[in-house]
Formats: structure tokens, C-alpha cells, sequence
């Protein structure tokens, strides 16, 4: 979950059944399946509705709401993009980590290490 794999530029695989010798697609290629790609329109949705949430907010210090129903908003709002966060996480492990695996080499490291330091990144927030 670096800036790149987030954005969609890398780990280029094959969709169902993705293993060792799944073909894969230069960075930045438009071909690129990652591992939220089977639930994508679901999480655009939640992703709009996160997005709502936040409108709210703005919303509310516009009207002048009561500071701590503010705070309740942040908080519940928080909670979503973290939830989110970590299904991200849970389907790239699945997938992209999991075909790093069966493919052994190197990059199995490589996805492990970008895996820690995405976990340590969301633990930080």
C-alpha cells in the first residue's frame, strides 16, 4: 500500500486465479488488476459515502455546530477510513502478496516489507 500501489501504477496481475506465471503488466500500464479489483464498485460506494461524511463536517462548522458533535462526527469518520484501510490491506495481502509467493524470488520480500511498512503507516494514524 505505498503511494504507487495505492494510486494503481504497480503489481500488475491477472484477475481470478492469479499464481506463478500470471502474466504482469509494466508500472503504470492500464491492464493492472490489484487486489481490491472484485469489490471496486463497492469501494467507490463506501468510498462516497466517507466522502458525504466529511461534507457534513464541513457543513456543520459552517453552521456553527456544538464542538464535541463535531468531534463525534470526526471520530466516525475516522473509523470508516480506517476500516476501509484495512480491508485494503486484507485484499492485498490476499492477492498481490500471495502471488508474490507462489512466484518466490526476491520479490516475496519485496511485497512482505511494503506490507510492514503499509501496517506500520496505518498504525501511526
Amino acid at each position: 500500500m505505498d503511494a504507487t500501489h495505492a494510486t494503481g501504477t504497480t503489481d500488475a496481475t491477472t484477475a481470478a486465479g492469479a499464481g506463478a506465471g500470471a502474466p504482469t503488466a509494466a508500472p503504470g500500464a492500464a491492464t493492472a488488476v490489484h487486489g481490491y479489483h472484485k469489490q471496486k464498485d463497492e469501494h467507490l460506494k463506501r468510498l462516497r459515502r466517507i466522502e458525504g461524511q466529511i461534507r457534513g463536517l464541513q457543513r456543520m462548522v459552517d453552521e456553527d455546530t456544538y464542538c464535541i458533535d463535531i468531534l463525534t462526527q470526526v471520530s466516525a469518520s475516522t473509523k470508516a477510513l480506517q476500516s476501509f484501510a484495512l480491508q485494503l490491506l486484507e485484499e492485498h495481502l490476499r492477492h498481490c502478496v500471495a502471488d508474490a509467493a507462489l512466484r518466490g524470488g526476491d520479490e516475496i520480500d519485496a511485497k512482505v516489507e511494503e506490507a510492514t511498512k503499509a501496517i506500520a503507516r496505518l498504525l501511526r494514524t
